[in-house]
């Protein structure tokens, strides 16, 4: 075998009718319609433990096996093929997987999956809560967006470190010694992992919360600090969502994007009207060109960044 995930100790039902492994299937992953051959020249075998809140199988038919679902509820299907084939038939194409290949199957998307006689694979069940929570964690994406993987065929090598986790979590099942919060951390690291090397419709948007990135945005601001700039347009220039956004201006600023871009518009006003060398003709021609068009509400801010109305740091500059 190319990958020993579960060894002889587990639950294995070595020789068993593929039929009985087939309604192991239907009760463990959902309603499928299983299209089994006439003929079989393999024994069928089934493997599997919980490690926290994912669930390991390891098994194969013992004959050619064809699997159709309308989807698999709340769970996703991380499944390796260890020996044989498998055909994943699409709507508009077809995906080919020998041994040493994997994808992830999307909760809501329909199945057509036919399995070569002698296929073997390996499944690990992911709840859609986990992926979620691991997303909520980084701060990636938001609650209620749901993350759909990209139907790709990936080769064992392309994820050597998952597969040593995995290897632990599938020891550590078996030897019954693992804690639950042992369990619950290689379930983070496992769902962590999935997310940052395989494809899917999420930007994995992590907040940056370092210094430099923070001094780009009050650059891009103040370089445009005449201008109408919104949230929206910071987080596309900072390629950050708008939840990162935020909390970056939390961390940096102790405020929002929307006060901190007013805050510098007001000491930009501030400054003109204070400059000695400035060529300011009033008060109202200042404002407008920093987007207040509400005069009086714009008196007010002043007043309360400064401590004195706009008029009068006017004129504080004209009486120098």
């Amino acid at each position: 075998m190319p990958l020993h995930l579960l060894n002889a100790k587990s639950n294995v039902f070595a020789g068993a009718n593929p039929f009985e492994v087939s309604n192991y299937v239907r009760e463990n992953v959902g309603t499928h319609s299983l299209r089994l051959s006439s003929r079989s020249r393999a024994s069928a075998s089934l493997a599997h433990r919980k490690a926290g809140g994912l669930d390991l199988c390891r098994l194969s038919y013992g004959t050619q096996a064809r699997i159709v679902s309308e989807g698999l509820a709340d769970i996703y299907h991380l499944q390796f093929i260890l020996r044989g084939f498998c055909r994943y038939t699409l709507p508009h194409s077809t995906l080919d997987l020998p041994a040493g290949h994997f994808l992830l199957l999307n909760p809501d998307d329909p199945l057509d999956l036919t399995y070569s006689e002698d296929c073997e694979k390996f499944i690990v069940k992911i709840p859609a809560t986990m992926l979620g929570e691991a997303c909520v964690e980084h701060r990636w994406i938001k609650s209620r967006e749901r993350i759909t993987f990209n139907q790709v065929p990936y080769r064992f090598e392309e994820i050597d470190s998952l597969l040593i986790l995995l290897k632990l979590i599938c020891e550590e099942a078996e030897s019954g010694m693992a804690t639950p919060q042992m369990l619950q951390h290689y379930n983070r690291v496992v769902t962590t992992k999935l997310m940052t090397m395989l494809k899917h419709n999420i930007a994995l948007d992590e907040p940056c919360q370092h210094t430099p990135c923070f001094e780009r945005l009050v650059q891009y601001i103040d370089e445009n600090i005449k201008h109408d700039i919104t949230a929206e347009q910071l987080s596309q220039f900072s390629r950050l969502s708008l939840r990162s956004l935020y909390l970056l201006f939390e961390k940096n600023a102790k405020t929002t994007p929307k006060n901190f871009i007013r805050q510098k518009k007001l000491e930009h006003v501030h400054a003109a009207l204070t400059n000695p060398t400035g060529k300011v003709s009033n008060v109202t021609a200042v404002a407008l060109e920093y987007g207040f068009t509400h005069l009086g509400r714009f008196s007010e801010l002043y007043k309360s960044a400064f401590g004195v109305l706009p008029s009068e740091s006017m004129k504080a500059r004209l009486a120098a």
